[in-house]
């Protein structure tokens, strides 16, 4: 028969196999930092996310634009809708379509976009996107109006409602 081995251990051997584990202040200490880096990051990553949204809609309202003076150096004419320059199914980055009103038609003058002295921000077309919330009014004043990325100046600014 064969006799069971005993094993004996040298004492800074047996600390560093007790020594393995993790005890409960370090496994704290760790979590705690987990959730305060991610606590930081979590909010940052929506900032970015939502500024990375905001700069598309400029690109896209930038792009229509260019559309739409192709079709006018075409026609003469301004489109009546952004269908009839082959763009009327873009959404916005939060999947609404994009809201494009002739001016030019004297049946859309009541629904054209107005800063908060009233005064309309375009002559020639209002091209926007209803922001994050979906919704608009024309006055800029308008707290629904105030996250749309908007056309202004006929072109000479094009971004958030509420920093015009």
């Amino acid at each position: 028969m064969r006799e069971a081995r005993r094993t004996e251990y040298h004492p800074s051997q047996r600390r560093k196999i007790r020594g393995r584990g993790f005890s409960l202040a370090e496994l704290l200490l760790v979590i705690a930092t987990l959730g305060t880096i991610i606590g930081v990051a979590v909010p940052a990553y929506r900032d970015y996310l939502e500024k990375a949204k905001m700069t598309k809609a400029v690109t896209d309202i930038r792009t229509l634009e260019k559309g739409i003076q192709l079709y006018e150096d075409d026609t003469g004419a301004l489109p009546n809708s952004l269908s009839d320059i082959g763009q009327a199914s873009l959404p916005d980055p939060w999947g609404n379509p994009y809201v494009y009103l002739n001016i030019s038609d004297a049946a859309n003058r009541g629904a054209m976009r107005k800063d908060r002295f009233l005064v309309p921000l375009n002559s020639d077309y209002d091209l926007y996107s209803k922001g994050p919330d979906g919704r608009s009014r024309p006055p800029l004043t308008a707290r629904d109006s105030w996250d749309d990325i908007i056309r202004a100046n006929d072109g000479g600014y094009v971004g958030l409602a509420s920093d015009y």
